[in-house]
């Protein structure tokens, strides 16, 4: 009796604590701010000019800004509390953030950042993850995860992050919003904290393209032009068969939007792996100096390979110091990385210099003035939060080959939501030269609308093949189980039905076959249920009411036996 007791008490121990556990995690997803800001706070635009004078152009819009941007009057955290408790409130605004509410736009909050703003994933653990509003099951991306859930969740209509290697495009990709990486150097990164000086960019999310193409010229202070429209658009072959999704789901629309808008000869295929290892010489360079690998490894990985070594040794440059000193409690991926035993030579930095000048002019005179380089922004769908596959080769070496094109030529990039697979955003990207962030721009605001329209037509006609491949493995499956009944062999006929069925569940035929047969095996109970289903599927199913009035039969069921009679006798 005092076990029985014990156990007991363990039994209901163990419920409250999954009640507990349950409630934390639906707390977490229904989070009033998706868990997006840090803080909230409020920077007011200056009063509209008196007419006839033009109003700010960015009057009315509402944007956030990654816990990295300085403002005067509070704490830049860097998405680590130790970093907030060991550093002085700011005392200037950075420039970028006093240009966007110059022009018109009102901050209304800091935004969470990964730790340090290093990792890509989105996730940290002092002040949670932000919960993706596309995929809430999934990781928002990163580092600057909570511009990116600001903006998808509709709190904002844009925000600014930071793009060392993809911490904006990886969370406008995963989050299914707009990301915008300008060439390196356009914008100021006074009052910004460096991770990476050589790759830094500040970066900008949206919505709506709309409020891009009023942002942008704010963002990176260019003068009105004429819009240009480009003269050849590369689909960069080999880095789209790095995608773990069937590839035409992304190069499909974009070569249906080009053909509407420009016409197929715009389209051309390239192959980047050849081309970078011809035009960039230094890599060669990089991969006796520096990799210790017996096998050949492809350009782009090794671009990937440089890009890491580069932001690993810039950001202990300037950050090593602090975290000798304060010993942060660091995320066990993040601590690996910024800790680990980098021996650069001056010899071995001269190269990822010369390699990011090689790339810059590499991809300038692919691109020229009127080209567009297109690529998938991230190779694999966002992965599930908690998910180890974040830590793979695979993963880590296909997401930043992709990425760090970007980052290690400054050429401008914008990440663009394709709609959804499995549940999960798909996005596609646009490489424009440096300096080309106006025309890269003007071809977004022009292909935004059928891009979208593509992609939401291929993405349904590839439901609806689904859908017709199961319900022709469904009859496959059921043909099956009619010669299995036939044969006799009841039991093979029942899984053959149950196949058929878990294919196409709503056929009132599979449920009323596999009824017989369990009829033949005196499973009256299934058979009954069966012939049920199959009726509240087809009202005028003669078989199955034949087969449930002699299951109720069987089993004593007299009064509902002889209703199934009389409707039978009604419908003769």
């Amino acid at each position: 009796m005092a076990s029985h007791a014990a156990n007991l008490w363990v039994l209901l121990g163990l419920g409250l604590a999954g009640i507990l556990l349950m409630t934390k995690r639906l707390k977490k997803t229904i989070k009033a701010d998706f868990g997006a800001f840090i803080q909230k706070l409020e920077l007011l635009p200056p009063p509209q000019p008196a007419p006839p004078k033009a109003p700010h152009p960015l009057a009315g819009l509402t944007f956030a800004v990654s816990d990295i941007f300085d403002i005067e009057g509070y704490v830049t955290g860097f998405g680590h509390p130790d970093w907030e408790k060991t550093h002085e409130a700011s005392s200037h605004t950075s420039s970028v953030v006093l240009s966007l509410v110059e022009g018109g736009a009102t901050c209304v909050g800091k935004t969470i950042v990964d730790e340090l703003a290093y990792s890509i994933h989105g996730e940290n653990k002092h002040y949670s993850t932000p919960t993706n509003p596309s995929a809430p099951a999934c990781i928002p991306g990163g580092s600057s995860s909570g511009a990116a859930v600001a903006v998808a969740a509709n709190f904002v209509d844009f925000s600014l992050g930071i793009d060392t290697l993809g911490g904006v495009r990886v969370p406008a990709a995963f989050c299914g919003v707009i990301g915008f990486r300008p060439s390196y150097g356009v914008v100021s990164h006074t009052g910004i904290i460096p991770v990476s000086s050589s790759l830094d960019t500040v970066g900008l999310f949206a919505k709506d393209p709309n409020i891009l193409r009023r942002v942008g010229p704010v963002l990176l202070q260019l003068p009105f032009l004429v819009q240009r429209n480009p003269r050849k658009i590369l689909l960069a072959d080999d880095c789209f068969q790095l995608l773990k999704i069937p590839m035409d789901r992304v190069s499909q629309v974009v070569i249906n939007s080009t053909e509407k808008h420009f016409g197929r000869q715009l389209l051309k295929h390239e192959n980047l792996e050849n081309y970078f290892s011809s035009k960039v010489p230094s890599l060669k360079e990089f991969y006796s100096e520096k990799i210790n690998c017996g096998s050949k490894i492809s350009s782009i990985s090794l671009l990937a390979n440089v890009a890491q070594f580069l932001q690993r040794y810039e950001f202990k440059c300037v950050h090593e110091e602090w975290i000798k000193s304060e010993k942060p409690g660091l995320d066990s991926a993040v601590s690996a990385q910024i800790n680990e035993t980098l021996d650069m030579t001056d010899r071995e930095i001269e190269i990822c210099k010369s390699i990011r000048n090689e790339m810059g002019l590499a991809v300038d005179s692919l691109l020229k003035d009127d080209g567009i380089l297109v690529i998938p922004t991230t190779a694999y769908l966002p992965p599930k939060l908690g998910s180890k596959e974040v830590f793979s080769e695979d993963y880590q070496n296909c997401m930043f080959s992709l990425l760090s094109i970007a980052s290690m030529s400054g050429c401008c990039q914008v990440t663009l939501p394709l709609g959804y697979h499995d549940k999960c955003p798909v996005s596609v990207s646009f490489i424009a030269r440096r300096g080309g962030d106006r025309f890269l721009l003007d071809t977004v605001q022009t292909m935004y609308s059928s891009l979208q329209e593509y992609a939401d037509t291929i993405s349904k006609s590839k439901l609806l093949r689904k859908a017709v491949n199961q319900e022709h493995s469904a009859d496959v499956a059921k043909e099956k189980g009619n010669q299995a009944y036939k044969d006799k062999q009841w039991q093979k006929a029942i899984g053959f039905y149950t196949e058929a069925i878990k294919l196409s569940g709503n056929n009132a035929t599979y449920y009323g076959n596999r009824a017989a047969a369990y009829l033949e095996l005196g499973s009256f109970l299934q058979a009954e249920a069966d012939c049920t289903k199959a009726i509240n599927l087809d009202k005028k199913n003669v078989k199955a009411y034949l087969r449930r009035g002699t299951a109720r039969e069987m089993l004593g069921y007299y009064k509902e036996a002889i209703e199934d009679e009389i409707y039978l006798l009604g419908e003769e």
